[in-house]
């Protein structure tokens, strides 16, 4: 798209004129009240800033909006000597841009590499902004149809969570493993939803985003409820209730009256800087926080021992039983057996017990993932293997739900928001520095959840103890005691 200044307003076409980058200033058009806007434009666009092949409109009625009013353009990347910034993420690390020969400016061209992910965006990309009225989808009166009942500590978590939304503050809920975090958030959404407020929650994982989409609209079924997340048919839709991924937070600014960041530990989102400006970026300058996890970071733990943060921890599970603890099994070089085409003979003796369960096997990498698969198989048709980067992972990790394939080798992606009832986890190559404390706290998280299979295995194989192994054994044992000693567990 190429640009003119006429009048000290920029003219844009698709064939005329030169990049945004080239014009400095320029001033936009006032805003046309009589002007019939479209409201498909004003849902895409509200509190977003977008760019055009995210857009859904023809190109004529975007136009029309901008020399209205209604539209405004800005910058992809902002350019001063060597200093750069993408006005999308807010990047200003000179080795997180790139260069390219560009078509459009005819010339080296910056895009930066932070957000690359989210379609490119350079110094000769505009970004499009609304700024019309905001989009307020009409919502039926918010009502809460989960009638499930709650643990009395579950209670004293859920009304913390209310008053917190209620007074636009911070809250981080600490909450062990299948503790019931999704159920204790419910009275405080209904809350905000009754005052017409707009609620995020944003988790960094897909998986999760595709898991709590129908336990949150089962449980608010008058009320709109979307999830975005790459590939997700929700883009450009707006809700009462946003379940998204935090990548897909880049795009929105000043949109959320309530924000729920759950699995708040997870990668990438606790490393990465870019994705938590990005939540910071998406709350109203009044704004309730929601920080959940089952595994915060040492850093947190203290401040929460200190009281230097307010929290509410619930060490135990709704159901009153202790969270299983980890095995640890020495279990040889099993890099050197699957060169030979084997697994360490305790790995085999494990699963060979277990024929009458669902398995998670978690390997350290994508690559070893075929091979294993392909050792099983031979005595255990039901087996198969899934990846982030495997295109039928939502079929897989769906059949294995369902009870289809009895024995899933995966990688830490599904380390956390995939729930089956009946179920043991075993780690091979436990001793890998994938495998945080965070890590194995929630793969060992995975078993026991249900009420009516409370009890489960887990067991980390090792060619080596490390220290991670040693503190997510030890977290898990304090939250027992701790359960214990507050009379949360039979």
């Amino acid at each position: 798209m190429l640009f003119t200044v006429e009048d000290n307003k920029l003219v844009f076409s698709p064939q005329e004129g030169q990049p945004i980058s080239y014009h400095s200033t320029y001033t936009f058009y006032p805003i046309n009240d009589a002007y019939p806007f479209s409201q498909k434009l004003q849902e895409e666009l509200s509190q977003r800033k977008l760019l055009l092949t995210e857009l859904s409109v023809p190109f004529v009625t975007l136009y029309e909006h901008y020399k209205e009013g209604y539209v405004q353009i800005i910058k992809g990347i902002n350019k001063k000597k060597d200093i750069c910034q993408c006005n999308r993420c807010g990047n200003t690390v000179l080795q997180k841009f790139g260069a390219f020969p560009c078509y459009t400016c005819k010339e080296m061209c910056f895009y930066c590499r932070a957000c690359i992910g989210m379609g490119r965006i350079s110094m000769c990309t505009p970004l499009f902004v609304w700024s019309g009225p905001i989009y307020k989808k009409r919502e039926h009166p918010a009502f809460l149809a989960w009638n499930g009942k709650l643990s009395e500590m579950q209670q004293k978590g859920a009304e913390a969570i209310k008053e917190t939304i209620r007074g636009k503050g911070e809250l981080l809920v600490w909450a062990a493993c299948g503790a019931g975090k999704t159920e204790m958030l419910f009275e405080g959404i209904n809350y905000a939803l009754s005052q017409g407020e707009n609620v995020l929650i944003a988790t960094p994982r897909a998986d999760v985003v595709r898991e709590l989409k129908p336990r949150i609209a089962q449980a608010f079924p008058y009320s709109s409820v979307i999830a975005l997340y790459g590939g997700s048919e929700d883009r450009g839709k707006s809700g009462a209730i946003t379940i998204s991924t935090t990548h897909q937070m880049l795009r929105y600014e000043k949109a959320f009256d309530v924000v729920i960041v759950d699995e708040v530990d997870a990668f990438p989102f606790s490393y990465d800087k870019m994705l938590q400006q990005a939540v910071e970026n998406v709350k109203k300058q009044s704004c309730a926080t929601i920080l959940l996890t089952a595994t915060p970071n040492r850093q947190w733990q203290r401040e929460i021992r200190r009281g230097r943060r307010d929290a509410f921890v619930l060490p135990a599970r709704y159901h009153r039983r202790e969270i299983p603890v980890p095995h640890m099994i020495w279990c040889g070089n099993w890099k050197k057996q699957l060169l030979k085409n084997e697994l360490p003979w305790k790995l085999k003796k494990w699963l060979k017990e277990r024929r009458e369960k669902q398995v998670f096997l978690f390997v350290p990498s994508i690559e070893v993932i075929p091979e294993i698969v392909g050792i099983i198989k031979k005595g255990e048709k039901q087996t198969e293997g899934v990846h982030a980067e495997d295109h039928d992972r939502e079929k897989k990790v769906l059949r294995f739900r369902n009870g289809e394939t009895r024995i899933l080798v995966t990688t830490t992606i599904l380390e956390r928001g995939v729930t089956v009832p009946n179920i043991d986890v075993a780690v091979l190559g436990a001793e890998e520095d994938i495998f945080t404390e965070s890590a194995l706290v929630q793969i060992g998280g995975r078993v026991g959840r249900s009420a009516n299979y409370p009890n489960g295995d887990v067991t980390l194989f090792h060619f080596g103890r490390t220290q991670e192994m040693i503190r997510a054994r030890k977290q898990i044992l304090s939250l027992n005691e701790k359960a214990r000693k507050m009379g949360l567990i039979e």
